[in-house]
């Protein structure tokens, strides 16, 4: 399953997680890209990420997917983001994640490949709402979830990397309301 988004400039594809993309997880395990999410992981850690990847995206049951991004005429992915089941509040949700590459930032890549991914997350039928929980410090992440038609529900405080309390916004989007035109 290959999912695409047309935008003004270019097209965002989301293409499932394969075992070749561990070198797009160590790219996007930047110290920059890391800033808001506790730094970079120890190579173990990105290793038994992978892992979990490839086994979310081998997964038909509605639990989740972990794609790349992909852009036409860019030979490498430029970057990551994903869907999983959550435990939030009293109830299961998906919670969605991404990373662009430094050097494709700024382009709205990222909004666009959440809205896609936030259509696999409604075609999987398995949860109501699709949460994302980036720093309040992130405001790109931020904007992106505005961007992608989230509504902002409030500050919170989760542990991330486990351990470790940060200060999120809780933005969440309704899968059963119409998708954005």
């Amino acid at each position: 399953m290959a999912a695409t988004e047309q935008g003004a400039a270019s097209s965002v594809r989301i293409e499932p997680w394969a075992e070749d993309d561990l070198e797009l997880l160590r790219r996007a395990n930047a110290p920059e890209l890391m800033t808001h999410l506790g730094g970079p992981e120890p190579e173990g850690q990105l290793r038994g990420r992978h892992a979990r990847y490839l086994a979310l995206s081998a997964d038909r049951t509605g639990r989740g997917r972990m794609f790349r991004i992909a852009l036409p005429g860019v030979a490498d992915a430029v970057g990551t983001i994903g869907f999983w089941e959550h435990h939030w509040l009293g109830q299961e949700v998906y919670e969605t994640g991404w990373t662009v590459l430094p050097e494709f930032q700024g382009r709205g890549i990222a909004s666009a490949a959440t809205r896609v991914v936030a259509e696999a997350a409604r075609a999987a039928r398995g949860h109501r709402y699709l949460h994302a929980y980036p720093s309040v410090a992130n405001g790109p992440s931020n904007g992106v979830c505005r961007k992608a038609g989230f509504t902002l529900l409030g500050e919170c405080e989760i542990e991330y990397p486990p351990g470790c309390p940060l200060l999120v916004n809780d933005w969440r989007l309704d899968l059963r309301a119409e998708s954005p035109a």
